[in-house]
């Protein structure tokens, strides 16, 4: 493991760069937001390229940022009109998303603030950030830890946190992937082990239903083009300009949540994840449309409104939960 200072926040606080390699992959991992900044993998041929979507800078990303490679919480994705109920008392949070009302990405705090940092070996790293009670609104204090590990060809990423009273939480990361290193995504062949997606409304938020996706657009059961239906005459699709949608993943199965392949690099990417969704976005609304994507492996969309046993953390209880990203190369 190598440390490096990677910038200086603008009230002068370092940030710093860790590097992580076993010689099979190298992911570089920073203080701000815990980032995951850089992730090398190599292609058929064994040349290691950077499958992310990353800044040049600590002011690009302050900047610019749509959560790249971030750790996002306190609650991951779109909280409805920023408020919820828990034991009867209802809780307004932080409206970030101003075109729709909606608390996005438990507003920011987790993505924004500099997190301490435990370095385990060469191959491991824990980060940890404290919430305050109240901070954006969300009850109980939160101590959170977020563990990157290189595992052979894997990159592991567990989330663990507790609360001094009883809260929501919900964390992911919001890595941008692009397999082939360049160009746009659609030639990516995609397969999600997920029989029903949630369609949303016109303020991207679940209507509640959980919709089949045989013989719909959003039909990932068998490998296909991620760009094969991102343009198809589908409502939900052209609402955000291609996919932005949680994928209900199929419990206790065998199987990878999700499997990408690009076809020239030969890279292929398995999602192992013991969470019940995972949020499929096509990089819509980069600089450049649909030249990255995010599997953000969560609890559902909204879900202290809508599925609140999926997010609810009591006082005292151990949060813990753990997404995989395996790497291989296919012919």
């Amino acid at each position: 493991m190598t440390k490096t200072l990677y910038a200086t926040m603008p009230d002068g606080r370092p940030v710093e760069a860790f590097t992580l390699d076993n010689g099979l992959l190298r992911a570089e991992i920073l203080t701000f937001g815990a980032a995951l900044n850089r992730l090398f993998a190599p292609d058929r041929d064994g040349k290691m390229e950077n499958v992310l979507s990353a800044f040049e800078s600590l002011e690009e990303r302050m900047a610019r940022s749509q959560y790249q490679g971030e750790v996002v919480g306190r609650c991951a994705n779109r909280i409805k009109d920023a408020k919820f109920t828990l034991h009867g008392q209802e809780y307004q949070v932080t409206p970030n998303e101003k075109k729709n009302g909606n608390c996005l990405h438990g507003g920011g705090e987790f993505s924004r603030e500099l997190w301490q940092v435990n370095p385990i070996d060469a191959t491991i790293l824990e980060l940890t950030f404290g919430s305050p009670a109240g901070a954006h609104g969300f009850p109980g204090h939160v101590t959170a830890r977020v563990c990157y590990t290189l595992q052979g060809s894997a990159l592991v990423i567990e989330y663990r946190a507790g609360s001094d009273a009883d809260t929501v939480l919900n964390l992911t990361n919001h890595a941008y992937f692009n397999l082939a290193a360049q160009g746009n995504i659609f030639d990516h062949i995609l397969q999600i082990d997920a029989e029903h997606y949630l369609p949303i409304n016109e303020k991207s938020i679940p209507t509640g239903e959980l919709r089949p996706v045989k013989g719909t657009a959003f039909d990932f059961t068998s490998p296909k083009p991620i760009g094969q239906d991102i343009f198809a005459d589908d409502p939900q699709l052209t609402q955000v300009n291609g996919y932005d949608h949680n994928y209900c993943i199929t419990q206790g199965s065998p199987d990878p949540a999700v499997v990408v392949c690009e076809p020239i690099s030969g890279r292929k990417m398995s999602v192992i994840t013991d969470l019940p969704g995972v949020q499929l976005y096509t990089g819509n609304n980069l600089p450049v449309p649909h030249t990255a994507f995010c599997l953000e492996t969560q609890a559902w969309p909204d879900s202290p409104n809508q599925w609140p046993e999926q997010c609810l953390l009591k006082a005292g209880e151990d949060y813990r939960t753990t997404t995989r990203f395996e790497f291989s190369t296919h012919l």
